[in-house]
C-alpha cells in the first residue's frame, strides 16, 4: 500500500499541497477504488469539489467521486498524439481487438440478470456469445484466448473485477474454475462514453472535441498528458497562447499538478520533476531505454544537424533530422556489440526485435517518427543527450559497461534552434 505524505507548512500551504497531490495522483490513475487504494481515495475525497473544478475549469474533464471509488474521465488524445496503448506488465500492448474485447466484457457485466459474483467461465462464454452477436472473430485459438485474458484481466487491475475464489491466471492455464466479484456502482462509469452507436473508427472520431474554440484547455491538455507538445502540429490558436500567455500557463500548470513548463522553438513540454507521473521512464534502466537513448546520441554525431533542419512532408515540412533505416540498424548493431555483456541476451541475439522496441518508445515519447525511408530524430531529443556537450566529431567507441542514465542536456541538438525560445 502506498503512503500519502504531504509536505509541512501552514494550513493554507497545506491545503494546496494536498490538493495538488491529489490531482496528480488522478492523472498517474484515473479510477481508484477504496479497496485497491483506499489512501488516495480518501485524499480526492476530502478535495472532491476543489478537484472537480480544477479538472472542469483547466482541462475539460469529468471527474466523479462516490464512496467507494474515483473516477477521472479524460477527453480522447487529439489525432496526433503519439500512440500509447494499454499494456499490463510484461504482456503485449492491446491491440483493436483486445479493446474490442475489454469493451464485450463490460457489456457482459452490465446485462440484465447478472449478480455480483459470476463464474469466469461465464462470464466468457458471454464475451464470447456476444462477439458473435456484434460481428467481432474470436477463435478459440491461444493467442486470442491470451487478448481476452488480458481484456478481463485490466478489469481486475482497475478493481472492476476482484478475484474471490480461483483466479483467471489459473483459468487461463488450466481451466480451472473461479469466481469474480463485480464493483457494480464503478462499472458503468468504465468507458468515457457509451458504444452503442459506434459502428466504425470515423464514428468514434466525430466524437473528439474540437479545440478550436477553447486553445487554452485544450493545449493545457496535450501539455498535461503528451511527453511533448510538438510546435508544427498546434493549431494557430494555441500557438498562440502558448506564445502570449506563457507565463500564466506555466504558474497553472506548477500550481495545480506539480509540472514545469519548458518551451523551445520547435515545441514545448511540462516535465515532472519528482518523475511519478509518468508511465514511462525515459532515460531509464534496461537495455531498450539505454539503446534508444545512446542511438539519438549516435545519430546525432553522424549527421551533425545544423540549425533549422528540416525533413521534407506531405502536408508540410517538420523539423527533425533524417537517417536512413540502413544506417539505423548499423548503429544499433555497433551498440549491441559494444555493450553484449550488460545488455539482455534476448535482445543481442535478436537485432530486428531490438530495433522495433527502440523506435517504438522514441515514437512513444514523440521524439522520432518512421517514414518509409528512414527515421526522423526529432530535436527535442537534445534533452536526453548522455553527454551534455556534444563533441564535434564521433568519440572513440568504449568496450565494456553500460551507458549512464542521463539527465536532461543543457546542449541542444541542433545547435541555436532548440534555444531560441519563441515569445
Amino acid at each position: 500500500m502506498r503512503v500519502i505524505t504531504v509536505p509541512h507548512g501552514s494550513t493554507a500551504q497545506h491545503e494546496v499541497a494536498e490538493r495538488r497531490l491529489a490531482a496528480r495522483t488522478l492523472l498517474a490513475a484515473p479510477l481508484l477504488t477504496s479497496h485497491r487504494q483506499p489512501d488516495e481515495l480518501a485524499l480526492v475525497r476530502r478535495h472532491s469539489a476543489a478537484l472537480r473544478s480544477t479538472f472542469a475549469k483547466l482541462l475539460g474533464y469529468h471527474l466523479i467521486v462516490e464512496t467507494s471509488f474515483a473516477r477521472l474521465v479524460k477527453t480522447p488524445p487529439s489525432p496526433d498524439s503519439p500512440l500509447r496503448p494499454v499494456q499490463r506488465g510484461d504482456s503485449p500492448p492491446f491491440t483493436p481487438q483486445t479493446y474490442a474485447l475489454f469493451s464485450l466484457a463490460c457489456a457482459a457485466l452490465l446485462t440484465p440478470g447478472t449478480g455480483e459474483w459470476l463464474l469466469i467461465s461465464s462470464l466468457v462464454e458471454q464475451i464470447r456469445a456476444d462477439a458473435a452477436s456484434a460481428g467481432v472473430e474470436l477463435r478459440d485459438t491461444p493467442s486470442e484466448n491470451r487478448r481476452l485474458v488480458q481484456a478481463v484481466g485490466l478489469l481486475i487491475d482497475w478493481g472492476v473485477l476482484t478475484e474471490t475464489d480461483g483466479s483467471l491466471s489459473a483459468w487461463s492455464e488450466r481451466r480451472e474454475e473461479g469466481v469474480l466479484q463485480i464493483h457494480r456502482p464503478l462499472l458503468p462509469h468504465v468507458l468515457p462514453r457509451p458504444l452503442r452507436n459506434v459502428a466504425s473508427l470515423s464514428d468514434l472520431a466525430a466524437q473528439l472535441p474540437s479545440g478550436a474554440s477553447e486553445p487554452r484547455r485544450s493545449l493545457r491538455r496535450r501539455l498535461v498528458e503528451n511527453p511533448l507538445v510538438k510546435r508544427e502540429e498546434l493549431p494557430e490558436e494555441e500557438r498562440d497562447v502558448l506564445s502570449r500567455e506563457r507565463s500564466e500557463l506555466t504558474r497553472l500548470l506548477e500550481e495545480h499538478f506539480g509540472l514545469m513548463l519548458e518551451v523551445r522553438a520547435e515545441g514545448a513540454l511540462a516535465y515532472d520533476t519528482e518523475g511519478t507521473l509518468s508511465d514511462v521512464a525515459y532515460p531509464g534502466p534496461g537495455t531498450v531505454r539505454q539503446a534508444a537513448l545512446l542511438l539519438t546520441d549516435a545519430l546525432t554525431d553522424l549527421g551533425r544537424p545544423a540549425a533549422g533542419c528540416h525533413v521534407p512532408g506531405a502536408r508540410a515540412d517538420v523539423p527533425g533530422l533524417l537517417t536512413p533505416w540502413d544506417t539505423v540498424r548499423g548503429e544499433l548493431e555497433a551498440l549491441s556489440s559494444r555493450y553484449a555483456k550488460a545488455w539482455a541476451g534476448a535482445y543481442i541475439a535478436d537485432p530486428a526485435r531490438l530495433q522495433k522496441e527502440v523506435v517504438a518508445l522514441l515514437e512513444s515519447m514523440a521524439l522520432a517518427r518512421s517514414l518509409p525511408e528512414g527515421l526522423v530524430l526529432h530535436p527535442a531529443a537534445a534533452r536526453y543527450r548522455p553527454e551534455p556537450h556534444a563533441q564535434p566529431a564521433r568519440a572513440p567507441r568504449q568496450q565494456g559497461g553500460t551507458p549512464s542514465a542521463a539527465a536532461p542536456a543543457s546542449e541542444p541538438l541542433f545547435t541555436e534552434s532548440l534555444l531560441r525560445e519563441a515569445l
